[in-house]
C-alpha cells in the first residue's frame, strides 16, 4: 500500500510539470554544488558480447577541475583528472598512463555531472519511464538537437534532491553505458589527498604530454 501512494504522488508531480521543468531543476543542482562524493555501478553492455561488465566504485568532483573515478571491483583502477592532466592508473598491470585532457575529451558522464552540460541548451527532453526499483524519482529522456548525433540518453531523476540516480547512455552501434549513483555527498570537505595520487615503486610510468 505504501508503494502505491509513494507512485502516486510521484505521477502527481509528474504531471504537475514538464520534462523540462525536470531537467532545468536537475541542470541548476548540478551547477549549485561545489564538491560530489558518491558511489556508482557502471554497467557496460557491448552490442558484441552476451554478457554485461559491471563495475563498483566511488567518485569525487570539486570544481572548477577536480575528479577522480576509484573503480573497486572487479579490477581496482583510477582515473585522476587534475589541472587538465588525465592520469589513469592500473594497479594490476602496474601502470599508470598520463596524458593532456582537453575540453574535448570530456565524456557524456562527466559533463553531466559537472554541470557543463546544457541540458535543454543541447537536448530535447522528454518523459520516458523505464523499469526502476526506485518510487521517488522522475525518468526523461534526452535527444541531442544535433541531427546527425544517432545517440540519446535516459536520466533517473531523485523528486528529493533533483539529483542523478541513474544515467544510462545509448550509442549509434548498439552500446549501452549504464551508471548509479547512491549516497550521493553534496559540499562536503575533501580532503586535499583525495585528489593525490601516489604510486609504487617500479611502477611504469607512459605520458604522452608534450
Amino acid at each position: 500500500m505504501k508503494k502505491i501512494v509513494l507512485l502516486l504522488i510521484v505521477a502527481a508531480v509528474a504531471f504537475a510539470q514538464t520534462a523540462e521543468d525536470v531537467a532545468q531543476k536537475t541542470e541548476a543542482q548540478l551547477r549549485s554544488y561545489q564538491t560530489l562524493q558518491a558511489e556508482f555501478e557502471h554497467i557496460y553492455y557491448s552490442s558484441s558480447v552476451a554478457t554485461p561488465l559491471r563495475e563498483t566504485g566511488t567518485c569525487y568532483f570539486q570544481k572548477p577541475g577536480l575528479m577522480k573515478w576509484h573503480y573497486k571491483k572487479p579490477e581496482e583502477k583510477i582515473y585522476l583528472l587534475k589541472e587538465s592532466i588525465i592520469e589513469s592508473y592500473f594497479p594490476e598491470d602496474n601502470q599508470l598512463l598520463r596524458s593532456s585532457f582537453a575540453k574535448e575529451d570530456e565524456s557524456d558522464i562527466l559533463l553531466l555531472l559537472s554541470g557543463k552540460q546544457g541540458l535543454l541548451e543541447n537536448y530535447t527532453a522528454e518523459f520516458s519511464p523505464f523499469p526502476t526499483e526506485n518510487t521517488d524519482v522522475l525518468q526523461i529522456k534526452l535527444t541531442p538537437k544535433q541531427e546527425d548525433m544517432e545517440t540519446f540518453i535516459l536520466l533517473e531523476i531523485s523528486t528529493k534532491t533533483w539529483m542523478i540516480r541513474k544515467a544510462v547512455f545509448f550509442d549509434w552501434a548498439g552500446n549501452k553505458s549504464e551508471f548509479h549513483f547512491n549516497r550521493i555527498r553534496l559540499d562536503t570537505s575533501l580532503p586535499k589527498k583525495t585528489f593525490e595520487l601516489k604510486v609504487p615503486k617500479g611502477t611504469e610510468i607512459i605520458t604522452d604530454i608534450k
